[in-house]
């Protein structure tokens, strides 16, 4: 099978576990070196502390058929995002593709308390992980990636532009975050485009993450019991398929057409061809409109 990003070098700003250890994956499996950054090594957790370690990210890049290096950053902190660009230049001289995925904030959003109510300590520093540590990749990263025509710039989110612009994600600090990323792309856009960039949003739909698994006391292998209890977990994807997503994007040579938009797994699934690992095309956020958000029975029937 022909590796489409052979000789490609991608960053893959929080690829510990969830959606950016896969599109480290799934880049890696079509040829990329790819550099998966995060706080959890095998020596040192970081507050969210889980098992999953950027490690073993890398090296499931590297049995996927590409190059995968570990690379232990805190991108809060500039100084070391700043190392991390002189790193990828000085071994590479290059970068291709640039995801931002950096989040780390799942322990601390409230799904009740209001703006009033929610320790502000907590929200703020969600903002700080989840929309900070964007800018401050991008700002150390972009002078690497448009030295070449064709960069791309991939900014992880929760939601496409469309169903956040009416619907109220979560609480107010999850939703501020969600929306101010939608934005950070389309900013990029604009700015790239001269340069012969891309930059766009992608959101998977309901992520089987790790966390997500643990939650419903189910394994990837198991995820279908899961909807006894939940019947809408079964639109749920696994983050090989916004992985795939982020691949496919990468190795487009038209891949500009896309500029400052904002798209979804399922969405570039029909476009591209691909599928998640059941073989299956789940499209969450039209079946969110469609059957979840209209309070009809769980049908996955004809979205998936």
């Amino acid at each position: 099978m022909e590796q489409q990003l052979a000789g490609k070098v991608a960053l893959v700003a929080g690829a510990t576990r969830g959606a950016g250890r896969q599109i480290a994956v799934q880049l890696g499996a079509q040829g990329a070196t790819v550099y998966a950054t995060g706080r959890s090594t095998r020596s040192q957790r970081s507050e969210i502390d889980r098992p999953e370690t950027i490690e073993e990210t890398a090296e499931l890049v590297t049995a996927a058929g590409g190059t995968g290096i570990a690379v232990q950053v805190d991108h809060l902190v500039p100084e070391q995002v700043r190392a991390l660009v002189e790193r990828i230049n000085a071994e590479q001289g290059r970068l291709d593709v640039l995801v931002n995925d950096i989040w780390g904030a799942e322990l601390l959003f409230s799904w009740s308390k209001k703006l009033w109510e929610h320790s502000l300590d907590d929200g703020l520093r969600i903002l700080r992980l989840a929309v900070d540590t964007h800018i401050i990749t991008s700002h150390f990263a972009l002078p690497l990636l448009i030295r070449r025509s064709g960069g791309l710039v991939v900014e992880m989110t929760d939601g496409t532009a469309e169903y956040n612009r009416v619907n109220y994600r979560v609480s107010f600090f999850y939703d501020l975050a969600k929306a101010s990323v939608l934005r950070i792309a389309f900013a990029q856009a604009q700015e790239l485009a001269a340069f012969g960039g891309t930059a766009v949003a992608l959101t998977p739909g309901w992520l089987r993450s790790e966390i997500m698994l643990e939650h419903f006391e189910v394994t990837e292998a198991t995820w279908r019991d899961a909807v006894l209890g939940q019947p809408h977990f079964a639109i749920s994807e696994s983050p090989a398929f916004v992985g795939r997503a982020v691949a496919a994007l990468a190795a487009d040579p038209r891949v500009a057409r896309w500029n400052g938009q904002s798209l979804s797994s399922g969405q570039l699934a029909r476009e591209y061809g691909f599928t998640d690992l059941d073989g299956s095309r789940p499209d969450c956020w039209r079946y969110m409109v469609e059957v979840h958000d209209a309070g009809k029975p769980a049908d996955v029937t004809g979205y998936r």
